[in-house]
């Protein structure tokens, strides 16, 4: 695996992923200048056992919460790249068909419709109460264990010199891994899924799914959640060194509305949050318009849409202005139908 991570075929395959979008950023055009000697020089170190892991320019990001990034060098980022390009199918065979974050055909909308499938399924067509726990991790990526994440690695990988590559990027932060990095969504992936196996194959819990350190456990039984969350509080303190946010533990009905991933989902549809609605209003231009409505798109959303249109000037259809919106109607065999409200 380590060969073919610096294969030079893999690296400019991988630098033509990485400029995808970047050409105007100043230093991903000076590395371009002199672009094959500078990937002749990364193939060179990697060759000869030398190379080492640069530092990181920080930065903070509003997503919309308050994010601190960490950005590496344009060389450090290109060998992310190469890496994740080798390593990641391997690793999303080991992974749950429920883990929905950095992955490929899945993302917070797709974990959406899952959710609303699972639902439909232990709830027996919501004719059954459905509980949902809801839990996050304290600081997820400032709290991921070094030494708890390369003893996974070792043991799933038998290429001493990848082991060293693992450990250089590692070791090149502090402590955690770095919001920025690429091969961090893969680690932290590869971090979690002990928890997912946990929840899995030791508690049996079947409504179960997570994206990123935001996780999802659902029954008929709400005992049956209580027992669970004294036990996931236990196995993340002691097996992964980390620590369930107290301030964000939630148990309650299914048909009472979770918020999750940016929606309140219901059994039979989803709405937005309420600060989602405030900040889509304050910041829709022409140029991000598109983008909100495609947010839009998988929820009722009819008001919110008409106000959008008012505020950018654009014509209203008349039928979403006559009437009442109509309820999403829900079956055991399709997905709710996502109408403006």
């Amino acid at each position: 695996m380590f060969e073919k991570i610096i294969s030079l075929k893999n690296l400019f395959d991988a630098w033509t992923e990485f400029r995808r979008d970047k050409r105007r950023k100043k230093d991903v055009a000076e590395f371009e200048l002199n672009l094959e000697d500078n990937i002749f020089k990364l193939h060179e170190d990697l060759v000869n056992g030398v190379y080492k892991h640069g530092g990181y320019f920080s930065f903070f990001i509003n997503d919309p919460k308050k994010r601190h990034i960490h950005k590496a060098s344009v060389r450090d980022r290109l060998l992310h790249h190469a890496i994740i390009r080798v390593i990641e199918q391997m690793w999303d065979k080991k992974f749950i068909f429920d883990s929905w974050s950095s992955r490929k055909y899945k993302g917070t909308h797709w974990a959406i419709k899952r959710l609303y499938k699972m639902g439909l399924k232990l709830s027996r067509n919501n004719s059954r109460t459905l509980w949902v726990l809801k839990l996050d991790i304290r600081k997820f990526f400032d709290s991921v264990d070094h030494e708890i994440l390369l003893k996974i690695l070792r043991k799933e990988t038998f290429d001493c010199r990848l082991i060293k590559l693992f450990e250089d990027i590692t070791e090149s932060f502090g402590s955690g891994i770095p919001l920025g990095n690429l091969t961090s969504q893969i680690f932290a992936n590869i971090y979690m899924d002990k928890l997912d196996q946990f929840v899995k194959h030791e508690l049996k819990v079947k409504g179960y799914i997570r994206y990123a350190d935001d996780f999802i456990l659902m029954h008929t039984d709400k005992s049956f959640l209580e027992l669970c969350l004294s036990k996931i509080q236990n196995f993340t303190e002691q097996n992964l060194k980390l620590r369930i946010h107290p301030d964000k533990i939630v148990l309650k009905t299914y048909s009472s509305g979770i918020d999750y991933l940016g929606y309140v989902c219901f059994p039979s549809y989803r709405i937005l949050r309420t600060k989602t609605k405030k900040r889509i209003l304050r910041k829709a231009t022409d140029k991000n318009f598109s983008s909100y409505n495609g947010i839009l798109s998988h929820c009722r959303s009819r008001n919110l849409k008409i106000k959008l249109l008012q505020k950018l000037n654009r014509r209203v259809p008349k039928k979403w202005t006559k009437g009442k919106a109509n309820n999403i109607k829900s079956s055991s065999t399709a997905q709710p139908q996502i109408r403006p409200q």
